[in-house]
């Protein structure tokens, strides 16, 4: 059954086999080969490698000097863990809610994971041509804690993870993009692109479901969005925003504005 299968991807703690799992069980439905049923509990928390070691976020190391070579591995290091984590994410939306959301819910979510599992895999050959690899260097812990804080509520996980969470990746990865192509690596200004355009596909997805929540309940989507935001997430939304890209997400620019306030 489709909940059995992405159980065991989310209990597969290796990376590469990580990788592996999340785009078959994304394939195998896709192609009908996985039966409809959730029978199986998703787990608190995913299989996790034994590296990198996890630490609070105020515990993590300075990067280096901008452009050293050290600086440049801790950069995709640090990417890369958002990757793997975002598999996780993807793969827990479609099976802790896929059971009460339907099958488009995890047809969509199911898509997302497959593509988190790419990006974090054409990172992974980045870091290696640089002399490195995931668990390299220490990750921190905090992107899971929203998974922890809204494991209730389909609602509350759209409105943290990918329209908070992924949403941030719109904001802060055109101005990385732009660095590292300013340091001659073209080709990791295009992965960075890829994954960009990714991402607001895929913040659009969280928009949409929380959207027909909100419409099921006779509330605004912004207003939903606003007040779950703040019962959930620790802290505001940290402008500058891309209004861009957040439009193109279907996020509300003034709702964003409201919950930077």
């Amino acid at each position: 059954m489709v909940g059995a299968a992405i159980r065991a991807a989310l209990l597969t703690a290796d990376p590469q086999a990580k990788v592996f799992a999340a785009r078959q069980v994304a394939r195998d439905w896709r192609l009908g080969r996985l039966a409809w049923g959730f029978d199986a509990a998703m787990p608190d928390r995913p299989a996790r490698p034994a590296a990198p070691e996890l630490l609070p976020p105020n515990r993590m190391p300075k990067r280096g000097r901008g452009g050293s070579e050290r600086a440049r591995i801790a950069l995709w290091h640090s990417l890369a863990h958002i990757e793997f984590v975002a598999i996780d994410l993807a793969l827990d939306m479609a099976g802790r809610f896929g059971g009460e959301m339907g099958a488009e819910f995890v047809s969509d979510f199911l898509a997302v994971a497959a593509d988190e599992a790419m990006h974090f895999a054409l990172i992974d050959r980045k870091l290696r041509q640089l002399g490195s690899h995931y668990g390299a260097l220490p990750a921190h812990d905090g992107l899971w804690q929203a998974a922890e804080e809204t494991a209730h509520d389909v609602a509350a996980r759209l409105a943290i993870v990918p329209m908070v969470l992924e949403a941030r990746g719109l904001d802060v990865t055109p101005a990385t993009r732009d660095r590292v192509r300013a340091q001659g690596d073209e080709s990791g200004a295009r992965l960075l692109q890829r994954i960009l355009d990714d991402e607001i596909r895929h913040v659009a997805i969280g928009a949409r479901y929380l959207g027909a929540i909100a419409e099921s309940l006779g509330e605004s989507a912004e207003n939903l969005w606003i007040r779950l935001v703040r019962r959930h997430f620790r802290g505001g939304l940290k402008p500058p925003f891309n209004d861009s890209a957040r439009s193109a997400a279907g996020l509300s620019l003034e709702a964003c504005a409201a919950l930077a306030s």
